[in-house]
């Protein structure tokens, strides 16, 4: 599957890559270190933010920083601001 942006194309298969080598022959071993990918991801990750503005695509949820090894991300977006607003239920 290609990327949302032509120009991401190529990165895409590289992080694509990465994951699929980190997860064949690190992650079934019983590491867990996700580190190795995310210089890759980050590029990735920009062009992607990069297309989908040039695109005029607006999702809030893209803004939060998605990278591999951050899985207490308290920065920025907070757990309640996906929530609809007017919605009274947590």
């Amino acid at each position: 599957m290609n990327s949302i942006g032509e120009d991401c194309n190529e990165l895409k298969k590289q992080y694509d890559a990465c994951f699929n080598t980190w997860f064949s022959e690190r992650f079934l071993k019983g590491h867990t270190d996700d580190s190795v990918c995310a210089p890759i991801f980050k590029v990735y990750q920009e062009c992607v933010k990069r297309a989908m503005r040039e695109q005029k695509i607006e999702l809030r949820e893209i803004e939060t920083d998605y990278t591999t090894g951050d899985h207490d991300n308290t920065s920025g977006a907070g757990a309640n601001s996906s929530k609809p607003q007017g919605s009274s239920k947590s």
